[in-house]
């Protein structure tokens, strides 16, 4: 039986002719990545694989089904929920305004939760495979029954709106009040560099945010967008307790600042996997190119470090932020998530963490994101890391100064390198030397 009706699918269909079709000839199902065919290695399979062998049991609970065992396995917080009433996934027909579709996350996985729903969807961060897809089906047993989803997910989750790799997309949408998107009115892909005021419709947010303006926690009645959308009501609440019946949800939160990093890391993924996939491609391309002109096994053709630049330089401004949208006024969640993701670590001498939060003018404190300690990061092939190291070095000890790093101040600068310094034990030599931009330290 299959997890999910063909007409919810062809619904979902229509609904991402939005975001483009996906090519079911993507270069990712060949060699070296072969995609589908490839066994998975991230946190979740392990959760598979310890059920599998009886180490580790879910446990069914009326009305959430494995849930928060899941998220218990998985250490993943139960602050970190977001909630989305948009009919934009699978379970499209368990999702609405009353009935809002929980998300929850870590650094390396998601999790997808429907009132009455049939499966938890799962997304796994693998470190040589990008996004990986699973389903969780919600009936009580000991041992759930749970698939890897391939052509369903991907209809979405590998389009030019993930890079083209099995992905993470975040979208903000116009709803009614049955949670159609109404798409007539457009679409805004949010990432970390979207303005707040293309933010969060079709979500819920709890938190405050000063006078800053988004599209969260709003309904609109009737099928047209009004030019100048009123949106008072869903202003810096604390409290979703009038919008539907939060007592269903493991917490009565969808927190603004677990929001924003949701929309910082999941397009972080997408290009960290990119960087891993192109560089993998372009490498297997040049071997096989070395052997068909006889050249030497490690002679290098300057298209593969065309395409290695391609991918990776993109990654790199991602990572130190470039281009983030700056906030107006103070931001401020409401469920405890900012505090327990700041205290995550790592840290450096001083006590400095990339997981520290600014939220006066930007995100985080100190611009780097904290997936450079993730999994996937570490997994790059040799070629990408050490692209995206030299071009971090250049740009944190001030050789490269454009303009699209300028938001950096000198200040920003040592204080990421220094963490960075001390957080990670495999970093090139020429970063743990002293640079004019600095002076004696």
């Amino acid at each position: 039986m299959h997890l999910y009706s063909k007409a919810n699918v062809a619904a979902l269909v229509i609904l991402c002719g939005v975001v483009g079709n996906p090519t079911h000839a993507q270069e990712y199902e060949q060699e070296p990545v072969s995609y589908s065919k490839t066994s998975p290695q991230n946190r979740f399979s392990e959760l598979v694989q310890r059920l599998d062998a009886g180490t580790t049991r879910l446990n069914y609970e009326p009305g959430i089904g494995f849930l928060r065992s899941i998220l218990r396995e998985l250490k993943i917080p139960e602050s970190s929920q977001t909630l989305v009433f948009s009919k934009t996934s699978l379970q499209r027909q368990r999702i609405s305004p009353h009935t809002p579709r929980a998300l929850y996350f870590n650094d390396d996985v998601y999790v997808g939760f429907c009132q009455q729903g049939e499966a938890i969807e799962v997304s796994a961060v693998d470190p040589k495979l990008g996004a990986v897809f699973y389903a969780v089906q919600q009936e009580p047993a000991d041992r759930p029954r749970i698939i890897r989803q391939a052509d369903n997910c991907l209809i979405c989750h590998a389009s030019s709106q993930t890079k083209e790799v099995p992905g993470h997309l975040v979208r903000s949408v116009f709803v009614d009040p049955s949670g159609m998107p109404i798409l007539s009115a457009g679409t805004y892909r949010v990432d970390q560099t979207t303005p707040l005021e293309n933010r969060w419709g079709g979500w819920y947010v709890t938190g405050t945010h000063g006078s800053q303006k988004h599209l969260g926690n709003l309904v609109l009645r009737g099928g047209d967008v009004p030019n100048q959308v009123d949106n008072t009501a869903g202003m810096n609440l604390t409290d979703l307790g009038t919008r539907f019946d939060a007592s269903d949800y493991l917490t009565r939160h969808s927190d603004i600042v677990a929001l924003m990093v949701l929309e910082h890391q999941a397009d972080a993924h997408n290009l960290i996997a990119r960087a891993n996939f192109s560089t993998r491609q372009a490498m297997h391309h040049q071997d096989s190119l070395n052997r068909e002109f006889n050249e030497p096994a490690d002679h290098e053709w300057e298209s593969t470090k065309t395409r290695i630049k391609g991918a990776c330089e993109p990654l790199v401004e991602y990572l130190l932020f470039s281009g983030e949208a700056r906030l107006a006024h103070s931001i401020q969640g409401t469920s405890g998530f900012a505090r327990q993701f700041a205290q995550q670590g790592p840290q450096d001498r001083l006590g400095r963490s990339l997981r520290e939060f600014d939220l006066e003018k930007r995100l985080f404190k100190f611009p780097c994101s904290y997936l450079i300690y993730s999994p996937s990061f570490n997994a790059l092939p040799s070629e990408a890391k050490a692209y995206v190291c030299q071009r971090l070095w250049e740009i944190l000890a001030g050789q490269d100064t454009s303009k699209k790093f300028g938001y950096l101040t000198p200040e920003d600068r040592r204080a990421i390198l220094e963490i960075l310094r001390d957080t990670i034990s495999d970093l090139p030599k020429a970063w743990h030397a002293e640079t004019s931009l600095f002076g004696t330290p």
